[in-house]
């Protein structure tokens, strides 16, 4: 298995559709000294700068209630003296504040900081406002916490509507309630949102033909929906389409140059179709003012940067960003096998239960590891059972790790010719990979074509690897025994 770069955490559409251009900072300041708009700083979706500006509002117009001082009598045309920290508000003026703290914790969700969203929505609460939706809002922020349990229980106290319906949809999916998943989808309506919830579902339920057909038509209907664009190329890049994703990817990126989303796709595919040096040039706008990968803000970046460069610093950045990045496991499982470290491969891998192909191929590849490590039968069992599932699975058998998955399986089982044909099916597409001729010649031996083997062995005993197999038992006994039994068979 190789590293395996993440295009980007997955398209997100459960609440709301931010899809205009999303990532892009297109807008440029008219007027460097003029305090800008709230609304401005929305539509250039700058959310940092919104909630500095609320902040700085809500703190100006508490410091002047607040303040001590000589103050108009209402109605009267008096004044009275007013004691510092007694000005009481008005109906209008909470009203006023409300607003202020609903856009606050806006910015807040958008921006990712769903604590500081979800603690802005309690202040609501506390302060007696009446608005049900607020019960959502807050299971919104506990599902971007990963709180499934608390995010279902808040949804259920708001009112019923299509927002708690996509909001309960996405729980159920994260706490694998096929039941209760089936039950919001038969709720969902063909709306834009709904329809965008339905799509994000399928993408991470690994259908990315299904997520793509629904991302296609709503992109026909709304064009001036251009985020769409960065998903139906997200979609294509999972489905191995990188020039079609590519494609796609460039539209979008002409119009905004320094999304980051983006950009890391691009990269992405960019390493799929060539190299790590490839991905890292396209990466360079997002690198260039960090000293370390250690230094760079986004958890995505920093993680497909140690996927570009071939596992450098694997040990310092992924460990911290398991849990973070879906991806960030599996490359540490990979990074450990590369260097033989196989208990520690295995205990990352133990406790997952596998949905998605690399996860199936994983875990077979530690357990058969450590079966051979140990000499265990049930570890090997194991691992036969997981490359059975995936490789004869409806939507793996005719793909490459599918056969490589099939071929594992009869390895196990010591059924060589059955190896032989699935990795025969699979030749032409890793001419100078030494790990495929290596398994290739050792099933050929074990299937007793010793003539069909021996070449194969004495290539690679020649090739970049011979010190290596130098020290490889197996490949030592195997191949005097194809010398030695040639002319028999």
């Amino acid at each position: 298995a190789s590293l395996t770069p993440t295009g980007c955490p997955g398209p997100n559409t459960m609440a709301t559709m931010t899809g205009r251009g999303a990532g892009s900072k297109n807008a440029k300041e008219k007027n460097a000294k003029k305090v800008p708009e709230l609304a401005d700083l929305l539509e250039r979706r700058d959310y940092m700068g919104a909630i500095t500006l609320l902040e700085f509002d809500r703190k100006l117009f508490f410091d002047q209630k607040n303040a001590s001082g000589w103050k108009p009598r209402d109605g009267t045309g008096a004044f009275e003296w007013v004691d510092g920290g007694n000005g009481t508000l008005t109906d209008e003026e909470k009203q006023q504040d409300e607003q202020r703290c609903m856009w606050l914790a806006y910015a807040a969700y958008h921006l990712g900081d769903f604590r500081k969203a979800l603690d802005t929505y309690q202040t609501l609460v506390d302060g007696g406002s009446q608005d049900q939706m607020l019960h959502v809002y807050q299971g919104c922020c506990l599902l971007g916490l990963g709180w499934h349990a608390e995010a279902e229980e808040k949804a259920i106290q708001g009112p019923t509507c299509p927002l708690q319906n996509r909001l309960l949809f996405h729980i159920s999916h994260r706490m694998n309630d096929e039941n209760k998943l089936m039950m919001h989808h038969q709720k969902l309506n063909d709306t834009t949102l709904d329809q965008l919830s339905l799509a994000s579902i399928h993408y991470l339920r690994n259908h990315f033909q299904e997520a793509t057909d629904i991302y296609k038509r709503l992109l026909l209907e709304n064009r001036d929906y251009t985020a769409l664009n960065c998903y139906v190329a997200l979609c294509y890049y999972k489905l191995d389409y990188y020039d079609v994703s590519l494609e796609i990817l460039a539209a979008y990126l002409q119009a905004n140059p320094d999304s980051s989303i983006a950009l890391n796709l691009k990269a992405c595919n960019q390493f799929r179709l060539y190299d790590g040096k490839a991905a890292e040039a396209e990466l360079q706008p997002l690198t260039k003012d960090a000293p370390n990968i250690d230094k760079l803000d986004s958890a995505l970046v920093r993680h497909n940067m140690v996927v570009f460069q071939n596992g450098e610093r694997a040990l310092q950045v992924l460990p911290q960003l398991v849990g973070v990045v879906p991806e960030a496991r599996l490359n540490l499982v990979i990074y450990h096998m590369h260097n033989n470290e196989i208990q520690e491969a295995y205990d990352l891998m133990k406790e997952i239960e596998p949905t998605s192909p690399q996860e199936y191929i994983l875990k077979g590849v530690t357990n058969l590891a450590l079966g051979q490590q140990m000499d265990s039968r049930e570890h090997l069992k194991v691992a036969q059972q997981y490359f059975q599932l995936l490789g004869a699975s409806a939507s793996e058998c005719d793909t490459i790790p599918g056969r490589q998955c099939m071929a594992s399986c009869f390895f196990i089982l010591r059924q060589f010719d059955d190896v032989l044909i699935y990795l025969s099916s699979i030749e032409a597409y890793f001419p100078n990979d030494p790990t495929f001729q290596y398994n290739h010649a050792i099933a050929k031996a074990a299937a007793a074509k010793y003539k069909e083997a021996e070449p194969l062995l004495l290539a690679l005993q020649s090739g970049t690897h011979a010190e290596e197999l130098v020290r490889d038992y197996i490949f030592q006994m195997w191949l005097p025994r194809c010398l030695f039994l040639k002319g028999k068979k």
